[in-house]
């Protein structure tokens, strides 16, 4: 049975079977976690994780078992970083009566699927680690006049303590496919000014999280960043496409 903040026997038992709101909900679930929002609910229940019932009217009310789902994903994300896919699969395997087997604590892992256009990376790992000038020019199989010229943009470029993020490889890359259909770098400025205004709102978001006094929540803001880069990157994409007239595939 899931421990509530309290030691109880869980969020639902008090109300026993009545329905209630998702403003309930959040209410039930803020004391043990802070950071969850309804946009959060919202987003969980879009991912198919959470199946709340649905009034005439269209209102959402969710049952005992379903804060007792919520607050069970929520702590498998904020101790163990499972990405969405592998914490539906738990979930189902837990409905079917199996035992499951959580990673240790405290080890960074994604919120999201890495297939749904998200980073997948230890915080053990060493591709963690700043790269320099050479790595890069040989990862991303690039001429030094080629970064130069990126640099000058602002498109890519060094870190506050020397050398470069890894994904600094993958904008090279890119920068670099770009520009075989025509695209200059001067042209890709808007791109970036446009990241950097989103990468600013993710800011906002996750900056009261990270000054938080409970370490567990401080450590689940860059999960959280994760997180919410992925879903600015897929409506990114998915309002060039409707722009363009293009349907998804």
């Amino acid at each position: 049975m899931l421990r509530t903040p309290t030691g109880g026997a869980g969020f639902g038992t008090a109300a026993g079977d009545r329905l209630v709101s998702i403003g309930t909900v959040l209410t039930q679930l803020r004391d043990e976690f802070p950071e969850v929002t309804i946009s959060k609910i919202r987003f969980l229940e879009a991912e198919g994780l959470v199946e709340p019932r649905r009034t005439a009217s269209g209102y959402r009310k969710f049952s005992p078992q379903d804060v007792e789902r919520l607050a069970q994903i929520l702590r498998m994300q904020r101790d163990h970083y499972l990405p969405l896919k592998v914490i539906r699969e738990h979930l189902d395997a837990l409905a079917r009566g199996e035992q499951v087997k959580l990673p240790a604590p405290g080890r960074r892992r994604d919120l999201v699927d890495p297939a749904e256009g998200a980073w997948e990376q230890d915080a053990e790992s060493p591709t963690a680690a700043r790269i320099g000038r050479a790595e890069l020019l040989a990862a991303a199989e690039v001429a030094e006049a080629e970064l130069l010229e990126w640099e000058s943009y602002g498109l890519i470029s060094e870190t506050d303590g020397g050398g470069y993020d890894p994904e600094a490889v993958t904008v090279a890359r890119l920068i670099a496919d770009l520009g075989r259909f025509g695209l200059e770098p001067r042209h890709l400025r808007s791109v970036k000014a446009a990241a950097d205004r989103e990468a600013g709102l993710i800011e906002q978001v996750v900056a009261p999280l990270r000054r938080h006094r409970n370490p567990q929540t401080r450590a689940h803001a860059e999960a959280t960043a994760q997180e919410l880069a992925a879903q600015s990157v897929r409506l990114h994409a998915a309002l060039v496409r409707s722009a363009l007239g293009i349907r998804s595939q």
